[in-house]
């Protein structure tokens, strides 16, 4: 027999809950047919099979949480020809596959690398060409209809990634509702009225995304050195109808250029600092499962049109479960608007490797004293977190001036 292992789902994430089987002890399947769906931290995935053969043990029921590398399925296969070609030969020295990331809809089969041979000129005498890429990678390709053997590997010794072959197949954007549709088709949408379940007063396991914060709020504790500045922006001179987020991405984008070290990476281990080209900000979204953190990309070069279809895009999709892996990591700021429910000021939490969170607090009509009287305006409480570790108290509150300056215009 052989033995299937939980694959990394392209998330870096150490484990996955088991949500539903799509087949049985003695079922037997085809090279890609959905076995199960699974649910990480920021989605839900159908996990195809990676052989012909019957299914002879399912290792885990529906509300399991399963290690990455730990068994799930155990095969008996079909003719030797009907399963994956086998890896050739490698010296022993174990490492991790470089990129195992996967699509909503379309899951890695295994993180074990898989090795093709291509001819050249269709005559078998002539050099091969080998194609290296790892199985998720063969069945993104194959679900795009992208020829593995015209892509240059980007990976360590030309591995052939996920972001090779979505950049080889076009504009992404056709991927991710693609990849936003197979998942609708097959999960249920999220029902945020509904009304939940009795408190009982059990203990329970954290799950999914309440497992996610767990973890990464974790991480952020022991990792970053963080330190808040409060301020507040005067809005008395906005015109009536000012898209509020619109606005603060705005911001957002004149504090970064203000001050371009809060738009960074930072690793603590190596003590590296990387300023980002391109500013990604990703919004913390509330669901009644838990925090999702969609991220708007590229909000410098956008307007206010664009910056709210996109955002309004972004949190139904958190709200519905359905986007895809890649709109849910390598955001390079975060923002907070959690004055939208309650709440003044806060101390947000930065998640590495970002180095600067933005809160946004309940607007307020406040006393303010102006030349020979007083009046009241509308002002915006802001609380910026930062990593004091790489930004200095001085660029910090360089980025905020900036950005109350951006916010205190009349457009």
């Amino acid at each position: 027999m052989t033995t299937f292992n939980l694959p990394d789902l392209g998330e870096g994430l150490a484990e996955a809950e088991i949500v539903r089987w799509h087949v049985s002890v003695g079922d037997r399947v085809k090279v890609d047919q959905p076995m199960v769906a699974i649910e990480t931290a920021k989605a839900v995935v159908e996990v195809p099979s990676p052989y012909s053969g019957v299914i002879k043990a399912l290792h885990g029921k529906p509300g399991d949480v399963i290690a990455t590398g730990s068994p799930l399925v155990e095969f008996e296969l079909d003719a030797p020809e009907s399963a994956p070609r086998a890896p050739e030969p490698k010296a022993p020295d174990p490492r991790k596959a470089d990129d195992s990331g996967t699509v909503v809809g379309s899951m890695p089969t295994s993180d074990e690398e898989l090795i093709e041979t291509a001819v050249a000129g269709g005559q078998a005498p002539q050099p091969q060409q080998r194609v290296r890429a790892a199985p998720a990678v063969r069945a993104l390709a194959k679900r795009l209809g992208v020829d593995l053997t015209r892509i240059r590997g980007s990976g360590r010794g030309g591995l052939i990634t996920v972001d090779d072959v979505m950049n080889a197949s076009g504009p992404t954007g056709m991927h991710a509702a693609a990849a936003a549709t197979a998942l609708r088709e097959s999960v249920p949408a999220a029902r945020p009225g509904v009304t939940p379940a009795p408190v009982s007063g059990e203990a329970e396991k954290l799950r999914g995304l309440r497992r996610a914060m767990a973890q990464s709020m974790s991480l952020a504790r022991d990792n970053v050195a963080s330190c808040t500045l409060f301020d507040d922006a005067d809005l008395h001179r906005w015109r009536p109808g000012q898209d509020i987020t619109a606005r603060l991405l705005r911001a957002i984008a004149a504090g970064c250029r203000a001050e371009p070290g809060l738009n960074a990476w930072y690793d603590g281990n190596e003590q590296t600092r990387r300023l980002m080209p391109r500013i990604d900000v990703g919004i913390a979204v509330d669901t009644p499962e838990g925090l999702l953190v969609p991220v708007v990309r590229d909000v410098g070069s956008r307007s206010a049109a664009e910056l709210r279809a996109e955002v309004d895009r972004l949190k139904r999709g958190a709200r519905e479960r359905s986007l895809a892996p890649e709109e849910l990591r390598d955001f390079t700021f975060m923002l907070s608007n959690f004055g939208m429910i309650a709440g003044r000021y806060a101390t947000p939490v930065v998640v590495p490797p970002a180095v600067a969170i933005l809160g946004a607090g309940r607007l307020s009509h406040d006393v303010v004293a102006v030349m020979g009287g007083i009046e009241a305006h509308l002002r915006m409480p802001l609380s910026l977190t930062f990593d004091h570790r790489c930004i200095t108290g001085g660029e910090a509150a360089r980025f905020l001036a900036a950005v109350i300056r951006d916010l205190e215009q009349d457009d």
